[in-house]
């Protein structure tokens, strides 16, 4: 690269950096506040906050990446435009698709960075996000188990725990289940411990006794037991098996669609080619978008006020080109034949920024043959 080139792109690089940092923060605590809220309410430690916090940040990247990239690209042109700079290349002979040679290894870097994270990143932070919710949905104590109140952790169902000890110990438990029509049960135990079995947690009561009144004819059958164990699945939610989603699967997983993993996650395989193509498209348009940035501002000349309108007009080509891309991956999850569509916006941002790069020389080009007409 040529001394511009490293100029131009290091600026670029410098100005990335700065608001991807801030885009992140933005987007960043405006989500910890939700999770704040739900980890901390269901009882979690500040530990797994943070934890969850940190899981979600690759996510978080990977939306404002292409959003950081565009908006330094804007705003380290219109600088160098305003500071005589790019007046001072221009003179010297660079024409607009040569100045536009360190916007694109900018934009390279960025779609390289962009491709680990959908890639590699994400899935993983997803994967790891959703065992790590699986195992708090099925810890029962820090979801719904409160010492000394009545609980209703669903619909016919009537829980007190006298005292939780610091080992997880349940001292003097009363149970009462009225979900059948047919009679009401109700347990009572001096003692009783959680335990994680295969299809959920387990409640096992120890010394205690289970009292069933049935409804017709008011007959009550008393049993007295040492250990008895109670599956919790039916009360705690998520306590069965985890199911998959799209983000956590690999890309090779994604675009080939195994019928075992299709029916397993019980997703269409046009979702499968959507998210797999998906991956794959959003680093070309983290590429596409600083270069439609630059070719917009390449429209305009020297100005000591900016380059607003053509600041205006990028904006507007971005806005355009998220528009095309939701809704082209809206109809591509319809079909499992309708993935190219996914590749549409990043092919038209590509196709846009040519083309406002080749208008943004048909000005110079006629003032040159105006000069040599007369000679």
């Amino acid at each position: 690269m040529s001394r511009f080139d490293r100029y131009l792109l290091s600026h670029l690089l410098a100005l990335f950096g700065f608001f991807s940092l801030v885009l992140v923060a933005v987007y960043w605590v405006n989500r910890a506040v939700g999770l704040f809220d739900q980890l901390i309410g269901d009882g979690q430690s500040a530990v797994v906050f943070l934890e969850f916090s940190l899981l979600t940040l690759p996510n978080v990247i990977r939306l404002v990446l292409p959003i950081s990239a565009f908006a330094a690209c804007l705003y380290a042109i219109n600088r160098l435009n305003q500071e005589s700079e790019l007046v001072v290349m221009q003179a010297t002979g660079f024409s607009a698709f040569r100045l536009a040679r360190p916007v694109l290894f900018f934009g390279l870097c960025v779609m390289a960075m962009q491709l680990v994270l959908t890639n590699v990143l994400v899935p993983m932070s997803q994967a790891r996000l959703s065992e790590r919710t699986s195992e708090i949905s099925t810890n029962a104590t820090s979801q719904f188990l409160n010492e000394g109140r009545f609980m209703h952790p669903t619909t016919g169902i009537t829980l007190y725990i006298s005292e939780i000890t610091p080992l997880g110990e349940l001292n003097r438990i009363f149970l009462s289940d009225e979900r059948s029509p047919d009679d009401r049960v109700v347990y009572t135990a001096e003692t009783a411990l959680l335990v994680r079995g295969d299809a959920g947690p387990v409640l096992v009561m120890m010394d205690g006794a289970a009292q069933r009144l049935t409804r017709e004819g008011q007959r009550l059958a008393v049993t007295r037991f040492q250990n008895f164990a109670m599956e919790l699945s039916g009360l705690i939610s998520g306590g069965g098996a985890r199911r998959q989603s799209l983000r956590e699967l690999s890309t090779l997983q994604l675009m080939t669609a195994p019928d075992d993993l299709v029916q397993s996650i019980g997703a269409d395989p046009a979702a499968f080619y959507e998210e797999g193509h998906g991956r794959i498209a959003s680093p070309l348009l983290a590429l596409a978008a600083p270069l439609v940035g630059f070719a917009a501002l390449m429209l305009g000349g020297y100005s000591r006020f900016g380059l607003l309108p053509q600041i205006v007009l990028g904006v507007a080509c971005l806005i355009v080109l998220q528009t095309i891309s939701t809704v082209s991956a809206g109809m591509a999850i319809k079909d499992p034949m309708g993935w190219p569509l996914v590749y549409l916006a990043p092919l038209i941002g590509l196709a846009m920024a040519l083309g406002l790069l080749w208008q943004a020389q048909r000005p110079r080009r006629r003032r040159a043959a105006g000069a040599e007409a007369p000679a």
